[in-house]
């Protein structure tokens, strides 16, 4: 007799169940199956696959490295397949939930005014927005496009150039009545310059003086996590910041932050891109919806 063909997908479905239900009871439950034929589908799972995924008591649920793993690549993989069987049967129109990932900034600045427009556009596609401007691992955050300034370094990625910002250091009236206006690159070292609190690309403050380019270090008792702490912090009169112009271009039209230094600005720009993994097929349509949407209206200027 022929061997019966291993259902992947649906050992996937009741691994990733098990998983986020937290054991095979509450799984077994909520795919009404009992216990006894998820814990066995489980095994057989990992008999096949030649790897313990469940380290099994009486008292906790313990997914090994090789269980964390799998859930990751199960989770996007049954996400494509449900977005494929979507698309076939409703014409290629997006649908589908989208982790997206990207730094406060953008978030406040350019994503909150144009994602109104693309839900409307999309009507069946929902997005789960995260916010951080460290570097995050794809792959292990489950998320589908991430949006980050600067140089990329990871081959495994593909990006889509959303346009680049010029840089600015600023400061509020009051802090700069209190502590005058910087005019030279010895100035700054009378100022608190509020920083980033993980490392850049660049970590400090780069300045050309006298055809000479320097890099000034961000001092100060205060850092944060991303550039909207660091503006919310300028504008309270905490110290200096270099920021994105596009985030505090606002601020400086209404006289809540002044720029300082711009003679000595030496013209860098930070780019920003949306990337996403390069898995070597199409792309999700709800993904590449995203993407075509960011490269039409959510470019930085």
């Amino acid at each position: 007799m022929a061997r019966a063909e291993t259902n992947r997908s649906g050992e996937m479905e009741v691994f990733v169940q098990v998983v986020e239900h937290g054991g095979f009871s509450a799984a077994a439950r909520a795919g009404r199956m009992t216990p006894s034929a998820v814990s066995k589908l489980v095994a057989r799972l990992e008999s096949r696959l030649g790897a313990r995924l469940v380290n099994r008591s009486t008292r906790a649920f313990q997914l090994t490295p090789e269980g964390c793993g799998f859930y990751e690549r199960a989770t996007r993989i049954l996400a494509d397949i449900a977005d494929a069987e979507r698309s076939a049967g409703a014409g290629e129109h997006p649908v589908g939930r989208i982790r997206l990932n990207t730094s406060a900034s953008y978030a406040a600045h350019i994503l909150a005014g144009i994602l109104p427009d693309f839900l409307e556009r999309y009507p069946q596609v929902a997005v789960d927005l995260m916010q951080t401007d460290r570097v995050v691992d794809l792959l292990s955050e489950r998320t589908d496009v991430a949006i980050r300034a600067g140089p990329l370094k990871n081959s495994r990625l593909v990006a889509r150039k959303l346009g680049e910002t010029a840089m600015v250091i600023v400061g509020a009236p009051g802090y700069l009545e209190r502590f005058g206006i910087p005019a030279t690159r010895e100035d700054l070292d009378r100022h608190t310059r509020l920083s980033f609190g993980y490392a850049r690309a660049v970590d400090g403050w780069p300045v050309t003086e006298a055809g000479a380019r320097t890099v000034v270090a961000p001092v100060g008792r205060v850092q944060a996590s991303d550039g909207e702490a660091l503006r919310h912090l300028a504008l309270g009169g905490n110290g200096l910041a270099r920021l994105a112009a596009f985030t505090v271009r606002a601020d400086i039209a209404a006289g809540r932050l002044v720029p300082v230094l711009e003679r000595l600005n030496p013209g860098d720009r930070e780019a920003f891109h949306a990337i996403h993994l390069g898995q070597g097929g199409p792309l999700p349509s709800r993904v590449r919806a995203l993407l075509d949407f960011l490269a039409e209206r959510g470019r930085v200027s």
